[in-house]
């Protein structure tokens, strides 16, 4: 088993050295014998293949009362599958060196898949079974649901978490997105065998599923181990409507009394949609404002200068039915209020008066470097053209995005970074900040 985890590390770090440059990657639209779509990466340098794909249906679709019934059935596919129980299901993943993943996110149920050629086969018949015949036995899920519990029974004292659970569920109340993908104390106890089996059966189907392949592989036969992980699968999921939604709450703080050393904050409004003619003008803005890590205004104004904080950032997340601009500190609880006052006066400036020049260009020139710095391996690279594809931005995206970011004029951010800046904002503070209190309710 030693030889086979050496041998994938030494493919791996050789394939990583091999990858072409965004710019030139040459992506395949394939489409499998049974009719499902795919997009292939060819690398022929080490025999290695990588797989990426998500269903539609994350969390928003977990039963009513049930929250974290997704994540509990990502944490079990594994656990069992077909005729292998759990104990030989992964005595079959560890003897071939197959790396198996599954996550939830609120909009889509994500997977990835990572073998030699010499064991791809293997790796798409466990794969398949996983998919399609997960067996949920009681000790599997009574063994899995504990962790989670004990998981969650920590986030309670985790003024993070608790920042965070605050943010959404004040953001999206009575909303799918205002629940916590991982459940509750509450839900995780009440979800049952048959709940993870109901959830299974509505999602995992060939409609709406998104794939990726980076490798070691021709058209012809990724086609085929496509078919043999995901043919099985019912030809439509049954999902329910998620609703639109704005987040809610904006000119809110709200303070969460707890006794730690440091108060963290939650801070954001509302953000852009993926497919809005000024997302890519919005996204520089915001990198600019508070997503360079250490270069943005706000690391500047709340780390460099006063040293209020380690870090403060925030992003630009998007949903199907909602986006929002999110973001987050930690600091002395004397001196909440001074970071969370410098916070709010530069997002305020940034709405005013938007980006300098220099500013403006510096951004560009870093988001295209780092853009292709990302894609250094192939398992990013598939990440990477499954995002793609479920933005809908075209086969294309890779090669024209540099020209999208240059496009963006300084009018163009100034103009966005009113739209995206200047309707306020949520924010919660956990801990006990120094002459802070809640407001705005």
């Amino acid at each position: 088993m030693m030889r086979f985890f050496v041998s994938l590390f030494l493919s791996a770090f050789a394939f990583v050295a091999m990858l072409p440059a965004a710019s030139a990657m040459n992506i395949e639209k394939i489409v499998s014998p049974a009719g499902i779509e795919a997009w292939l990466v060819r690398e022929q340098a080490v025999p290695l293949v990588t797989l990426n794909y998500a269903f539609h249906g994350g969390s928003t679709q977990d039963p009513a009362g049930k929250a974290g019934t997704a994540n509990l059935a990502a944490d079990l596919l594994d656990e069992g599958a077909g005729e292998l129980d759990g104990q030989t299901y992964h005595e079959r993943l560890e003897n071939h060196a197959i790396e198996l993943s599954f996550q939830v996110g609120r909009d889509e149920f994500h997977g990835s898949l990572r073998s030699l050629n010499e064991h791809r086969e293997e790796a798409f018949d466990l794969l398949r079974l996983a998919l399609t015949a997960p067996r949920f036995e009681p000790d599997a899920v009574e063994r899995v649901r504990r962790q989670e519990i004990s998981g969650l029974q920590r986030e309670t004292t985790n003024p993070n978490n608790i920042a965070s659970r605050r943010w959404w569920a004040t953001a999206f109340p009575d909303h799918p997105y205002g629940r916590e993908t991982k459940g509750t104390l509450e839900s995780v106890p009440t979800i049952a065998a048959g709940d993870l089996r109901e959830y299974v059966r509505r999602v995992f189907a060939r409609n709406e599923l998104t794939i990726s392949i980076v490798g070691d592989v021709d058209a012809k036969t990724a086609g085929e181990l496509i078919d043999r992980a995901f043919a099985k699968l019912p030809a439509r999921n049954d999902l329910k409507p998620v609703a639109n939604a704005t987040p809610a709450g904006l000119g809110r703080r709200i303070v969460v009394n707890l006794d730690v050393p440091q108060a963290v904050v939650t801070f954001g409004g509302l953000g852009l949609a993926r497919n809005d003619p000024d997302f890519m003008a919005g996204y520089i803005v915001n990198h600019i404002l508070g997503g360079g890590s250490f270069s943005s205004r706000l690391y500047k104004e709340v780390r460099e200068k006063r040293g209020l904080a380690y870090g403060v950032s925030d992003s630009l997340v998007w949903f199907k039915r909602a986006a929002v601009v999110i973001g987050g500190t930690a600091t002395r609880a004397d001196r909440t209020g001074e970071a969370l006052a410098i916070i709010e006066a530069e997002t305020k400036r940034m709405a005013d008066s938007g980006p300098t020049e220099d500013e403006l260009a510096a951004a560009k020139s870093y988001l295209k470097g780092a853009y292709v710095l990302s894609l250094d391996t192939s398992a990013k690279i598939a990440a990477q053209l499954t995002q793609i594809q479920l933005d809908n931005l075209g086969i294309d995206y890779m090669q024209r995005r540099s020209a999208m970011i240059d496009a963006v004029t300084i009018d163009d951010a100034r103009r966005v970074a009113k739209r995206l800046f200047g309707g306020g904002m949520l924010v919660t503070v956990v801990g006990r900040p120094k002459g802070l209190a809640s407001s705005g309710e």
